[in-house]
């Protein structure tokens, strides 16, 4: 089979870029022709790497007529720019979670895009992993009656892992709620199918040279009656990966003797060398590690329905029903992150609008500035920007 792969461009080859980077390498369908980074040294290993075209400023990527679509992987304050000068360009998006770190940004890329003609999805995020998809498949099949209840723990080591200055200031879109939440509520919006009608939360910011969110618990409401309680600790005690069969978020196996890693590390250092640590896990410094033999997850999620729970785990769904205890596998991965790409590819190639476009990404960070005004007022917070999983995908 013969096919014209999509020449993408990337802006920023930062630590989002060297997660998908196995993605890209892995998929024929994608070529890397461009990339826009303001280090010098990141820029030279792209072009040995990829024999593509490299530029300082996006501005200029943007003139470049072989990129079709533009993954935007730069720090999240600057998602709006930079995302609205690819979609003036004509170029589709693919916009690393979150879309972005207030609501007026996130409509300015929407608008954008409409304006553009071009397809904006916001990826990649743990609600593209097959155990997610599969777990939704069964609930909207109703074979084990109505979903009531879902429940997201995780516990990592988030927080103590090498940081910018602005990923520690909630202000610039630092701490769990933008980089973390976003993943969990993607999760149950997906796995519930209806809009999310509220949500109440409260917040830990518990380590003054870290001054940020570094922990959260929220409670969903949705217009179906489901409920979801999200829980997500980055302080690096407890790993909840110990209760995903020791294997990580990317679906690596994860050996005991990494336990405390993240602390020791941040302990040995100056602090300003925090941000030589930082740029050691950036494009043109870091390897790329072990292949992942697991789907990608968040932590352990379970839904509860009226004649089983549902628990997901990297490799499918445990189902704990009235009388019986089963398991159904999710197809095993055959490259990595490939639910994002072929959402991007279906976009780009046949006009196939993916679940997380624009507006599912506004809904899912409208619930991450929820956590956080509902951990300052104390009060619960309306929601008014909630998008459904479309009735064209199959849910209700």
């Amino acid at each position: 089979m013969t096919f014209e792969p999509i020449r993408l461009g990337v802006v920023g080859l930062g630590r989002a870029f060297v997660l998908m980077l196995p993605a890209f390498r892995a998929d024929p369908r994608f070529r890397l022709v461009a990339a826009a980074e303001p280090r010098a040294e990141s820029r030279s290993a792209f072009e040995s790497d990829f024999g593509g075209k490299t530029y300082s400023d996006i501005k200029e990527l943007c003139t470049d007529p072989r990129i079709e679509a533009v993954y935007i992987a730069s720090p999240h304050e600057f998602h709006g720019d930079h995302a609205v000068l690819a979609a003036g360009a004509g170029k589709h998006l693919l916009v690393d979670k979150p879309l972005a770190i207030n609501l007026s940004e996130g409509g300015r890329i929407i608008t954008a895009a409409r304006a553009g003609g071009v397809h904006l999805i916001t990826g990649p995020s743990h609600s593209f992993d097959a155990p997610v998809k599969l777990a939704a498949d069964i609930i909207e099949s109703g074979e084990f009656g109505r979903l009531r209840m879902i429940q997201a723990l995780n516990y990592t080591d988030f927080l103590y892992r090498p940081r910018r200055p602005e990923e520690l200031s909630t202000a610039s879109g630092g701490g769990v709620i933008f980089s973390q939440a976003v993943h969990q509520i993607d999760v149950v919006r997906l796995l519930a199918g209806s809009k999310a009608t509220r949500l109440v939360a409260m917040t830990g910011n518990w380590d003054a040279a870290r001054p940020t969110e570094g922990a959260f618990s929220a409670l969903m409401q949705f217009e179906s009656g489901t409920f979801a309680t999200l829980t997500y600790s980055g302080y690096a005690h407890f790993d909840s990966d110990l209760w995903m069969n020791n294997i990580s978020e990317l679906g690596t196996q994860k050996p005991p003797a990494a336990y405390g890693n993240a602390r020791r590390t941040l302990a040995q250092v100056p602090h300003p060398d925090e941000i030589a640590l930082k740029t050691a896990r950036t494009y043109m410094c870091e390897t790329e590690g072990p292949r992942a033999t697991e789907h990608e997850h968040f932590g352990p999620v379970i839904a509860l329905c009226d004649h089983a729970d549902l628990k997901l785990t990297p490799s499918g769904v445990e189902i704990f029903a009235d009388t019986s205890r089963s398991f159904r596998a999710a197809p095993a991965p055959d490259r990595p992150r490939g639910g994002v790409l072929d959402a991007l590819w279906g976009a780009v190639r046949a006009d196939e609008e993916p679940i997380q476009t624009g507006e599912w990404g506004l809904a899912s960070l409208e619930a991450c500035q929820a956590i956080l005004e509902s951990a300052r007022t104390g009060l619960p917070v309306g929601l008014k920007h909630q998008i459904s999983v479309p009735s064209w995908k199959g849910t209700p």
